[in-house]
């Protein structure tokens, strides 16, 4: 089975947990792990792995632009406003997994096909991905969403400091794919780091406000959206199904994550590696069926 060529760029905790998966994967051959200190774990555990190196950032993609058909930026939303326009003027289809927002934002279980089509694709932000699922459930059942929010608690340690560097953007970013897919007409993120011992799993809470609920097909819709995102992630569940309270609907999640290269608790950067890697997986099993 031919294989997409992958380029990652950032070697921080994100960026190895992609090559992990990514070398798994039977559409994808990661090509190469980039980026900026040669003391990087990352860029040590790659080539443990007989994968190539490079610190020379977006510079190596540059000087060879056949080493990648495919790349996931997980860099900072500060570094890809930069690398956006490069990767596009090199042909290239780019997967963000920073906050910046460039691309079309893309979560697998609601608009993956419409996705594969765009030249850049944004993962959102790990509480989008968890939430904007359920809440785009909530718009689908429900015609006038007034108010969703939603609060995310994850554990400090799984909180490196790209996350924290980049919370302006994920506040924003979050809110904004939350009204995109809904429908709402307000959005509200909150995100907690807990740093208690041992460290908690993802736990996203949505709340929304609607005129007239339906519970009974809420609930219906929202297991049906489960089932999709489960494909992908596999540590995703609700533990607290649609209910009302206070007049509002509620709506509780977990994320537990693979363990691959980040610890199982660290699920809120793993359902974002999880849905990256089903766009790149869905890119390369188009791309093979058109040239079949």
């Amino acid at each position: 089975m031919n294989k997409l060529k992958v380029a990652i760029l950032g070697s921080g905790n994100i960026g190895t947990d992609l090559l992990i998966k990514s070398l798994r994967s039977p559409h994808l051959d990661c090509q190469v792990l980039i980026g900026r200190s040669h003391s990087s774990n990352g860029l040590q555990k790659a080539a443990s792995l007989g994968v190539a190196t490079s610190t020379e950032s977006i510079d190596y993609i540059i000087k060879n632009p056949q080493c990648c058909d495919i790349v996931f930026d997980a860099t900072s939303a500060k570094d890809h406003f930069i690398h956006a326009p490069i990767l596009k003027d090199l042909g290239k289809f780019v997967i963000d997994l920073t906050p910046a927002c460039v691309g079309e934002i893309c979560v697998p279980a609601v608009n993956l096909e419409e996705c594969l089509t765009k030249p850049n694709v944004n993962m959102i932000t790990c509480g989008g991905q968890a939430s904007i699922p359920i809440a785009y459930a909530i718009g689908q059942v429900n015609q006038e969403v007034e108010y969703i929010e939603v609060v995310s608690s994850i554990a400090s340690r799984g909180a490196g400091p790209a996350t924290r560097l980049n919370l302006d953007e994920y506040i924003n970013t979050t809110e904004f794919g939350l009204k995109r897919f809904s429908g709402a007409l307000k959005t509200k993120t909150i995100l907690n780091l807990n740093p208690a011992l041992p460290c908690i799993n993802m736990q996203t809470t949505i709340f929304a406000k609607v005129k007239h609920p339906n519970l009974p097909e809420l609930q219906k819709k929202v297991a049906e959206m489960v089932e999709r995102i489960k494909r992908y992630v596999p540590g995703y569940e609700i533990i607290l199904n649609p209910m009302l309270e206070n007049g509002r609907i509620v709506v509780m999640l977990r994320v537990k994550g693979l363990g691959d290269y980040l610890p199982e608790y660290a699920g809120n950067l793993d359902i974002i590696n999880c849905a990256a890697i089903a766009v790149a997986e869905s890119y390369a099993i188009k791309r093979a069926n058109i040239s079949a």
